[in-house]
């Protein structure tokens, strides 16, 4: 598994600056004006710092860029990176001041000199997301960069800094364990592996529990069920209870963990298939929502709950025209084998709510393509069935910068749903493919409890790198969501 950085905080007071090795950065902001520490570096590099933000270059820089100078004199460091920030800078531009230092790190040992800078916690969230790579199956070469080192960061009151930065580590951890779960390749991430990598969380405080196909053949999770049939990797149902929260019942996550998506009969076409590995991408944002919660012992009540299948054509598969019936008890005729993370949904969605009666749900899912061609890959869909519910995961999201947008909900899209022969279809057909999907999925929530369905297909992995993560896999979701529990269930 990818290890986040190792950072440490420090008083600054107690550093010889000019015999700080490794690679030092500094900050200025817009006007040029450097801050007391940067002034002292300015004078020991002789200048070095003051001609170069008086250069058109940096004066017409954006806010977050970084501009490194060489071997620069009267210092031991061997590089230095000036980076351009306001002295007032907000919550955003810190963050992607940080991501932009990552580029800045490697196997030396890396110095930020935030001094006073209240926002050096900021700082060192975005350096922390942004420094991920997933080399897991690659060969190392010679040559090769080598990987990031150790931070430090040079502040005033480091006891302070180091307690405001603690749950940004428990973010990190959580976004690069969905990362490593999305990433990972199908003949390694089975269901099987899945499963035994969340329940290694129990280390943490977490209660797993995994039901296999005979419980869930009990239980009636015939929809699920029907989705893995044509797969040898068992249909297994993984449950995450953090209870750190005095109310009694939870709030709950629900996850698509379709681990590898052929289409099943419905095939796919071959280009670009093998993408489809990070079909479990909503499974893995709950996964890691679950280990941030534990690793920042956070106080609430909070149930993860991931459907782990995989989708494969096979003589035991599900056909285009089958019926098969819900825990629910309705009746569903599958007309696109290839629509089967509504399947996942239904059942798990159902069993959390008979199970647990949580205050509230969201479930995740790549759940279509519709959805990126609606939003892109800048936002993810939401669609909900209560306002103020929808308002505050909007607004969680907002504040962690993680894109989403409202998506709307209506009766008449049910239309769309009708079977000839069961209660309702999987699909709806091409228009609205991503509203008809959420209306399928609200069909299976129970009247009066707040729900969400996010659908992430267009975020959850993209094929360019984003201000905090590398191309691929993103952990979209994790920071949102932890910041909704934080804000509404903790107390």
């Amino acid at each position: 598994m990818t290890t986040p950085l190792q950072t440490a905080f420090v008083d600054v007071d107690q550093a010889d600056i000019a015999k700080i090795d490794g690679r030092m950065v500094i900050f200025a902001d817009e006007t040029g004006t450097l801050p007391p520490l940067a002034r002292k570096v300015d004078r020991l590099a002789k200048g070095a710092v003051s001609r170069l933000i008086a250069g058109a270059a940096f004066g017409k820089a954006k806010t977050g860029s970084a501009h490194a100078l060489a071997f620069p004199a009267g210092l031991a460091a061997e590089s230095l990176l000036v980076v351009k920030l306001p002295k007032k800078a907000t919550q955003a531009e810190a963050r992607v001041a940080g991501a932009a230092i990552a580029a800045f790190n490697a196997s030396v040992p890396l110095h930020v000199l935030a001094g006073p800078l209240a926002t050096a916690p900021e700082i060192a969230l975005g350096l922390g997301l942004r420094a991920y790579a997933f080399d897991t199956y690659r060969k190392v070469e010679e040559d090769a960069p080598a990987p990031n080192g150790a931070v430090t960061f040079h502040v005033k009151d480091p006891a302070a800094v180091e307690a405001a930065f603690a749950p940004y580590a428990a973010q990190i951890a959580g976004v690069f364990f969905t990362r490593d779960l999305t990433w990972e390749p199908a003949n390694v991430l089975t269901t099987t592996e899945f499963a035994n990598r969340l329940t290694e969380l129990r280390e943490l405080g977490v209660e797993v529990e995994v039901l296999e196909e005979p419980e869930l053949e009990e239980l009636g999770m015939r929809t699920l069920l029907a989705v893995g049939q044509g797969s040898e990797s068992p249909t297994k149902v993984v449950v995450m209870q953090w209870k750190g929260g005095e109310d009694e019942a939870p709030f709950a996550l629900v996850g698509k963990g379709v681990v590898f998506d052929t289409g099943g009969i419905s095939i796919k076409p071959s280009a670009g298939m093998e993408e489809m590995t990070m079909d479990m991408g909503g499974a893995g944002v709950v996964s890691g929502v679950m280990k941030t919660l534990a690793t920042r012992k956070a106080k609430a009540n909070v149930v993860g709950l991931v459907g782990l299948v995989e989708n494969m054509p096979d003589g035991k598969a599900t056909r285009p025209g089958d019926v098969v019936k819900s825990m629910k008890g309705d009746t569903i005729e599958i007309i696109n084998t290839d629509a089967e993370g509504r399947l996942v949904l239904a059942d798990v969605l159902w069993y959390a709510q008979q199970r647990f009666k949580p205050t509230g749900v969201i479930n995740l899912a790549t759940l279509t393509g519709a959805i990126i061609i609606a939003l892109g890959h800048e936002k993810a869909g939401v669609f909900s069935n209560d306002d103020a519910f929808a308002g505050a995961f909007l607004a969680a999201a907002g504040v962690e910068g993680e894109g989403a947008w409202r998506m709307p909900l209506a009766p008449g899209y049910d239309k769309a749903l009708k079977s000839r022969i069961a209660d309702i279809a999987n699909v709806g057909g091409r228009p609205a493919g991503a509203v008809t999907a959420a209306q399928f999925l609200q069909r299976f929530i129970v009247p009066g409890t707040p729900w969400a369905h996010l659908d992430i297909a267009g975020v959850a992995y993209v094929n360019k790198e984003t201000d905090f993560a590398p191309k691929g896999s993103t952990g979209w979701g994790v920071r949102a969501l932890d910041r909704l529990i934080r804000d509404r269930y903790e107390h």
